[in-house]
C-alpha cells in the first residue's frame, strides 16, 4: 500500500504542475498584446484595430456607404480583397526618425516609417501574382518571398506571412521585415513582441476595439515640428495608451503616463482648462438648442490625475458618430482618403495625402 502511495503522488503532483503551467500559459496569453502586434518589431509608437469585432458589434453602421476609385478597384479584381469588408485585423509599428531624439527607430529617415501587420480574408495565390506584377525584385528569406516595390523613391517591402496574415514595411533597414518573419514562426509565445508595447499594454481595458501606445517627445531645441502642438500640454516627454471600446456607446480613454506626479499635475490642470472652455463653447450654444447627442458627449469628457498618470474619459453616443460621418460625407465638401504611408502597398500607390472618410482608395507607401 506505500509503495503504491508513493507511486501515485508522484504522477498527481506532475499532472498538477503540468495543468498550473497550461492555466499560466493561458492567462497569460489572454493579458497578452494581440497576435498582429506582437509581430511587430520595436518602435516608437503601436496603433491597433479590430475591425471584427467592428463589424460584430455592429458599431460601424453609422459609416456611409464606401466608394472606389479605379486604382483600387482594379486591385480588388485582381486580389479580390477589398479592405473595408476583408480587413479583420490591422496593427501598425510607427518609427520616428534618430534625428528626433529620445532613441527614435527609424534610422537615418527624415520622417516617420511605418511597419504593419493586416489579417483577413486573403486569396493567396491573387495577391502574390499581383505583387509579384507591381514588384522590382523578390527575395527569397527563409522561404518565405519579400516582394521590393519601388514607391516614390523608397522601397515598401510586403511579405505574405501566412494564409491570412501579410507584413508590410517602408523602414530603409529590410532587417526589419525579415525579423517579422522570423517572428511569425513563434507567435505561441505570449512573451513575443517589442519591450516598450509589452510594457504598456496591460493598461489597455480589455475588449477595446481599437488602441495607440505612443511616445510623445515635445517640442524643444531640435524637437520636430509634429510635436510642436504637444507642447501645450506635455512639458516633458510622456507615453500616452488611448483606447476605444464599444459598449452601447464608443468608450474613449486615452492615459498620460509621465515621469513624476508634478508633470501628470500640469497636463490635468492644462486639459481641464481646455474642456472648461468646451463647456463654456457648449453652454453658449444651448440658448439656441443644442443637439442632445453632441450635449451627451461634452459632458462625458472628464480628466483627472492618478498619481504620475493623468487620465482623460469621453462617452461618444451613436447619434453624435452617425451625425459626424454624415456631415463629412456631404456632396458640398468632398474630400480624398489617406491612409498612412505603406498601410497599402499591398494595394498600390496613389496620389494625395488629404484625409477623409466619405471614399475608400487604394492606399500608398512612399
Amino acid at each position: 500500500m506505500r509503495l503504491r502511495t508513493k507511486r501515485t503522488l508522484p504522477i498527481v503532483f506532475g499532472v498538477l504542475l503540468i495543468a498550473a503551467a497550461v492555466t499560466l500559459a493561458v492567462q497569460l496569453r489572454k493579458h497578452a498584446p494581440p497576435e498582429p502586434a506582437r509581430l511587430l518589431p520595436g518602435a516608437d509608437g503601436f496603433l491597433y484595430v479590430n475591425l471584427k469585432w467592428v463589424r460584430t458589434l455592429n458599431a460601424a453602421s453609422q459609416l456611409p456607404p464606401v466608394s472606389h476609385d479605379l486604382e483600387y478597384q482594379q486591385f480588388i479584381q485582381e486580389t479580390d480583397f477589398q479592405f473595408e469588408r476583408d480587413l479583420d485585423q490591422a496593427a501598425f509599428a510607427v518609427h520616428y526618425p534618430a534625428s528626433w531624439g529620445g532613441g527614435g527607430t527609424g534610422g537615418a529617415a527624415t520622417e516617420p516609417r511605418f511597419s504593419e501587420i493586416f489579417v483577413g480574408r486573403i486569396q493567396h495565390d491573387r495577391l502574390k501574382a499581383y505583387l509579384r506584377r507591381i514588384a522590382k525584385s523578390v527575395d527569397d528569406y527563409n522561404s518565405t518571398d519579400i516582394f521590393n516595390i519601388p514607391i516614390e523613391g523608397r522601397t515598401v517591402r510586403v511579405a505574405i506571412l501566412g494564409v491570412r496574415t501579410v507584413a508590410i514595411s517602408n523602414h530603409d533597414d529590410p532587417q526589419l521585415i525579415r525579423s517579422i518573419v522570423d517572428r511569425s514562426r513563434k507567435l505561441a509565445s505570449p512573451f513575443a513582441g517589442p519591450a516598450f508595447l509589452r510594457k504598456y499594454y496591460k493598461n489597455v481595458p480589455l475588449a477595446s476595439l481599437a488602441w495607440g501606445i505612443v511616445r510623445v517627445e515635445p517640442a524643444g531645441p531640435g524637437s520636430p515640428s509634429i510635436f510642436g502642438g504637444w507642447s501645450i500640454l506635455f512639458p516633458r516627454p510622456a507615453t500616452v495608451v488611448i483606447s476605444a471600446r464599444y459598449i452601447r456607446s464608443l468608450h474613449l480613454k486615452a492615459e498620460a503616463f509621465t515621469a513624476s506626479e508634478d508633470d501628470a499635475r500640469i497636463i490635468t490642470d492644462k486639459a481641464s482648462t481646455f474642456l472648461t472652455l468646451f463647456h463654456a463653447a457648449e453652454g453658449s450654444v444651448t440658448a439656441q438648442g443644442v443637439d442632445p447627442d453632441v450635449k451627451t458627449f461634452f459632458e462625458s469628457l472628464k480628466v483627472t490625475q492618478q498619481k504620475t498618470r493623468a487620465v482623460l474619459t469621453a462617452t461618444v453616443p451613436p447619434g453624435f458618430i452617425r451625425k459626424a460621418f454624415a456631415e463629412s460625407a456631404s456632396p458640398l465638401a468632398p474630400a480624398t482618403p489617406h491612409t498612412e504611408d505603406n498601410a497599402g502597398a499591398a494595394s498600390g500607390a496613389r496620389k494625395s495625402d488629404t484625409p477623409n472618410t466619405t471614399k475608400s482608395r487604394k492606399p500608398r507607401a512612399k
